[in-house]
């Protein structure tokens, strides 16, 4: 299967999709209004309602949700080979993960800008309100501890890379600075500096490698897994303007523009993908993924087709940035449109490596050792990228070695290809760093939610000690759940968590587009998507749990499995239950439509 051939396929079916499943989402399911006023108008403070431009509140949504799931996901998946996962990424992006991202968006505007527990227990009842925030801090705990594994798996002991990435930092502080206080309006000059100047940090990591100074960034896993957390304290203490959102912005130029890049780069190359459409994995049995192709698929490619974390940045931060109700479409549906497409780009990275070096780097060499394969150009690309990459497992690694190769087989580009290798590393960090930073504030947010039901004045409480104090217990808790796992346990209990998530939700908004539009075949966009999301995801957890973690011994994952399994079952049930209550209603004339304010 030729790799041009495939990408052009899927970017006609996603433009094909914003364009008119989209403009029917928009239009008539939940017929947006430009005349509302959003709650970043209405409630303007400054700190976290804040008005925005719409490309940059598009670049924030694309960057906090693409994170390590459109990446690693889509990596791990090509164990059952590509046409799996092509299939599950079209197929749930355009029905289910962009509808349902921009549900809860339209849901949270509508709902001055609250969390989606809030939503549930307006729109559902006080306790699925209330067993939605337990179970949101969970996944949202799961997930940022799932998301940072991965980048201390492609970073430890890794100079250049972690060099680059920490200068992202200051520059994006610089950058809100520029465009807050030093020349207000002036976005295009703003992005230009961002963009030179990471650029800029990219050019000079194999300087910082070879000095003296690169003691400061060599870290060893442990590290790496304390500093992380500090990070996700920091950008979620201080004001969104200052460093989350000109971080996302610049971060979504550097990640729409690779994807770019590297699909010029097989329009070049016309590289062939040398993974199987199918694989003998599929019935199970696999060294990466431990389970047959259903469930498990849909679990592990998460982020790039439907994903419930989603959700929690929908209506965390996004919606009190938006200016426009009518934005909805570009941000909410687009942005996740945008993501599938850079799922597909991850999914043909990795499926362009030998099966032998793709298995190489994604397990540890005593399980590759029993696989019976053999490394076919391993050895020569871990001699040009100048890092030793067997045996790191969690995706972000082999999917940088297949951008890499790539890139470097456009003529003339071999010799460049250690940068290559560290400046996808680069883009991979950003998207995951992006997402951390953005659901650590998230969980803030929930965090005060719930300190609201024990004292009411601390739920809308600006205080900024108050602020540091929940980010801080926030940072620490991933931290912890980071410091004592791996990516055999964590992404697991990740995958299943994130899209037992994407089901309430999903419950959630079926209920509210109910009694917007009166119609049942209107619900049945969230309706649908919910049922099949809450049996596969029940039924990977379920699996999940008896035949990984109970074998091993592992028994906190698998309380926290069951837990979620059983929360979800709780919020759905409830959720039908008030779904049948609002059609009795609407049989009867009583249902009025969500308020517009």
């Amino acid at each position: 299967m030729n790799a041009l051939t495939l990408i052009i396929a899927a970017a006609l079916i996603l433009m094909l999709a914003y364009r008119f499943y989209g403009a029917f989402i928009s239009a008539k399911v939940l017929a947006l209004d430009s005349t509302v006023t959003t709650p970043a108008v209405r409630l303007e403070d400054g700190q976290d309602y804040v008005p925005t431009n719409k490309w940059v509140v598009f670049g924030h949504h694309f960057a906090a949700i693409a994170g390590a799931g459109p990446l690693v996901g889509p990596v791990l998946a090509a164990q059952f080979g590509y046409l799996p996962g092509t299939l599950w990424i079209l197929i749930g992006a355009v029905l289910g993960g962009a509808v349902h991202d921009a549900v809860v968006l339209f849901a949270s505007i509508r709902h001055d800008g609250k969390s989606l527990s809030e939503i549930a227990k307006e729109e559902i009842g006080p306790i699925t309100g209330f067993i939605t925030g337990i179970a949101i801090l969970f996944i949202i705990t799961i997930t940022m501890a799932g998301l940072a594994m991965v980048i201390v798996n492609a970073l430890y002991k890794n100079a250049w890379g972690v060099f680059t990435i920490s200068m992202t930092i200051p520059i994006a502080v610089f950058v809100g600075i520029y465009m807050h206080k030093l020349r207000p309006g002036k976005l295009g000059e703003a992005s230009v500096i961002g963009v030179v100047l990471i650029l800029l940090a990219v050019v000079l990591g194999p300087v910082i490698k070879n000095s003296p100074l690169a003691y400061l960034f060599f870290y060893d896993i442990k590290t790496l897994e304390i500093i992380l957390p500090v990070y996700g304290f920091v950008a979620a203490a201080l004001p969104v303007w200052l460093l989350l959102a000109p971080r996302d912005y610049l971060s979504s130029y550097m990640k729409i523009g690779t994807i770019a890049a590297l699909a010029l780069g097989i329009v070049f190359v016309h590289p062939q993908l040398q993974m199987p459409a199918v694989t003998q994995f599929i019935h199970g049995g696999g060294p990466i993924i431990n389970g047959k192709l259903w469930p498990f698929l849909f679990i592990t490619i998460a982020c790039g087709a439907v994903s419930g974390f989603h959700a929690l940045i929908a209506s965390g931060t996004t919606s009190k940035m938006l200016k426009d109700e009518g934005e909805i479409r570009l941000v909410g549906y687009g942005g996740m449109i945008m993501e599938a497409f850079v799922a597909m780009m991850a999914l043909i990275a990795a499926t362009v490596l030998a099966p032998g070096d793709y298995f190489a780097i994604n397990t540890a060499p005593a399980v590759f050792a029993n696989l019976g394969m053999q490394v076919k150009d391993l050895p020569i690309l871990s001699q040009m990228v100048g890092e030793n990459v067997a045996g790191r497992p969690g995706g972000a690694v082999s999917l940088a070695v297949g951008m890499a190769h790539i890139f470097s087989s456009i003529p003339g580009m071999k010799w460049l290809m250690a940068y290559w290798y560290q400046f996808a590393i680069m883009f991979e960090a950003l998207f995951i760093l992006t997402t951390i930073d953005a659901g650590t504030r998230v969980a803030r947010y929930i965090a005060q939610d719930f300190l609201g039901l024990i004292y009411k004045p601390l739920k809308n409480s600006k205080s900024i000690i108050l602020s540091i104090v929940l980010s801080a217990l926030v940072s620490f808790t991933w931290g912890y759940l980071l410091y004592g796992g791996d990516i055999t346990t964590i992404w697991p209990i990740f995958g299943v968590s994130n899209q037992l998530l994407a089901t309430l939700a999903l419950a959630i908004g079926s209920n509210m587009i109910l009694r917007h539009t009166k119609k049942l075949s209107y619900m049945m966009t969230t309706f649908i998507p919910m049922l099949f999301m809450g049996i596969t995801s029940s039924t990977a957890g379920y699996l999940t749990i008896v035949n990984n973690y109970i074998p091993k011994h592992q028994l906190l994952p698998a309380v926290l499995a069951g837990l979620m399994i059983i929360l979800a079952a709780i919020i759905v049930v409830d959720s039908i239950r008030k779904i049948l209550q609002t059609y009795a209603s609407i049989s009867n004339g009583l249902v009025q439509k969500v308020a517009t304010k």
